[in-house]
Formats: C-alpha cells, structure tokens, sequence
C-alpha cells in the first residue's frame, strides 16, 4: 500500500470516528407544557432545530408535547428521577412545590410588556435567582422567554373588575388565581389542554390561558366570543431547564451555545407571537359573532392596584417566595417600573 493510499485511508477513517462521535454525543428528551397544534410548540421545535444545527449534530433534543410523560405541574419531578432531560414549561406551573415559583412566574400587575420581564431575567438577578430555586430539583435554567400579554378569552362581556365578581375561570395555581379571587372571581385549576373542552361543557366561564393568536386558532373566541384585548393581566415567565447533572457534563461551548440560542428563542417567540396576534385580531374583528373587549386605563389600573397588593401575602408563605419578592420589586424601584 503506497503512502497516499495509507494517508487517504487515515483521512477517511478519522471522518468516520469523527461523524459517530458527533451524531452520538448528546440527546436529550425535553417536555413542553404545550400541545402539538399550538404555535408556541411549533416555535419550540424549530428552536431544537437550531440548537441541533448550531451545534453541528453534537446536540439532539426532542421535544415532547404537554402530556406525554408527565403532567404540566411534575416536569420538575420529571428531570429530578431522571426520566426527562429538559423541560419548555410555565414557570408558575410549580407553584403547589413552593409559592416562588407561582411569584416570580406570573407577577401579576408587575411587567407591562415582554422586554421589561427579560431585562429583570437576564440582567436584573432573575437568572440566578431561578437557577437557586431549581437546584434543589437537580435542574439548571438554562434561561428564560415568555409569550406576550396573554389575552382573556370569555363567554361572557368582560368591561373591568365588577365583572370578574363570581366569574369562574381558569387561571394557573398560585398568585394569578389569588389574585383573580382577591378580584371576587372563582378561579379554577385546570391545564391549558382543557380549556377549551371546560369551555364547552360550562366548567368556566372565561380563560387566563395565552395569547390572543393561539386562542383564536384553537377557535376560543367562536366558543367565548367576548376575548378581552390587549392583556391586562398575565405575563408568564416560561423557562428551558434541564438535568443539572447532564447540564454539567456538557463541554463549556455547547453549554455556551444552549445559553445564547435560549435568548435567541425568547426574541424569536415573543416577535412572532406579536405578529401573529396582529392578524388574529383583525380576523376576530371581521367576525361580527365576536367582540373584543379593551379594558379602560381606570380599570387596568384597579386591576393592578388589587394585584400588587397580594404581591406581599403571597411572599409570607415561604422563604423564597420572600426572596422573589424582594428581588422583583428592587428591580422594578430600581427602574421606575414601581
């Protein structure tokens, strides 16, 4: 065998052990807190997509839709036993663990728009702050999005806080229904795979769920045709976390990478949520069945006047949720946001 042969082979078979080694290196199975058909989950896909590409194959997540494995309320316990990696998931979900999570996932009344809850994340103590209260769970964040102002869908008009009085409706557990009932609504705990079926059957009146796009694609607003818009309320703060153990293992420039596309994402769904909401409205208005209700800035303000003063109780039931309080509310002095 003459050297340029040997040498070719060398080449071929150091592209072989090359390619193995990237296409076996890390896979990791992720659960969302979204169905299949949700533009949310769609938008999570083609950030797995991108991680997969930025990574050159080294990287292989797949996501998993709301269900699958566990419940939307025990992907926590899920990572933690070692049965999901990672996790795309409401942070307030958590909040039957310890109130913090259900604080600092929807502070309700706090953020006016996407941009001021991601500075307070990643520039503002809120990053590490998560990650103290994940790593009891063995589970780094990895960062974190949200969606935008989430509207109300409603079977009945909604024109401001009287009208909350007696209204059943779903709301995640923690503060966003202490609130809505510190508003004289009966808040219900139901996952968002439900809605629209509770909607159907009466077992609520109205929805704290998502985003005016999402639910006019799922045909809320045709079964509760009296949506109130833009949001008033709810800016969930959604997370990607994953094992602490496997985040660890993982080499500093793939943990680099899952770190700056998490903020690529954030910009990603919150631009194209955006978007689509534009013209979801604008298709909501053509329907003459439905009316969209714009709360006055009066009673946006009575709302956020009741939210902030349950900021406080629900920081008593636990250390951390203390901790998310004093932390959340420094930021937002800090900022003239208070």
């Amino acid at each position: 065998m003459n050297k340029l042969t040997t040498s070719l082979l060398t080449v071929a078979l150091a592209g072989t052990l090359c390619t193995s080694a990237i296409a076996a290196d890390y896979k990791f199975k992720f659960q969302s807190s979204d169905p299949v058909g949700d533009k949310n989950f769609q938008i999570q896909k083609e950030w797995t997509k991108r991680v997969e590409t930025m990574t050159n194959g080294r990287i292989k997540i797949d996501l998993l839709p709301v269900g699958s494995v566990f419940k939307h309320t025990e992907t926590l316990d899920g990572i933690k036993m070692g049965i999901l990696d990672g996790e795309i998931t409401a942070v307030s979900y958590f909040s039957g663990k310890d109130p913090a999570f259900g604080l600092i996932g929807n502070t309700v009344g706090a953020w006016s728009d996407t941009s001021q809850l991601l500075q307070y994340i990643n520039y503002g103590g809120g990053y590490q702050l998560m990650n103290e209260l994940y790593k009891p769970y063995g589970v780094k964040f990895i960062g974190g999005s949200t969606t935008g102002v989430e509207s109300l869908v409603s079977k009945v008009p909604l024109d401001g806080v009287d009208d909350l009085k007696g209204l059943k409706i779903r709301a995640p557990e923690g503060l966003v229904q202490q609130v809505f009932a510190a508003a004289g609504a009966a808040p219900v705990n139901i996952p968002g795979s439900e809605v629209f079926t509770g909607l159907s059957k009466g077992v609520i009146d109205a929805a704290d769920y998502t985003v005016f796009s999402t639910n006019q694609k799922a045909g809320m607003n045709d079964i509760a045709p009296n949506p109130v818009y833009p949001g008033f309320h709810s800016l969930p703060l959604i997370d990607i976390s994953m094992s602490l153990k496997k985040w660890n293992k993982l080499p500093p420039d793939l943990q680099e990478i899952l770190t700056v596309s998490v903020r690529d994402f954030a910009q990603d769904i919150t631009t194209q949520l955006a978007i689509a909401d534009r013209k979801a409205v604008a298709e909501a208005k053509a329907n003459p069945k439905i009316t969209i209700h714009n709360w006055s800035p009066e009673e946006r303000k009575k709302f956020r006047e009741i939210a902030r003063t349950q900021w406080a109780k629900y920081a008593k039931q636990s250390p951390n949720a203390q901790k998310v309080y004093d932390s959340i509310t420094q930021y937002l002095k800090e900022n003239d946001l208070l």
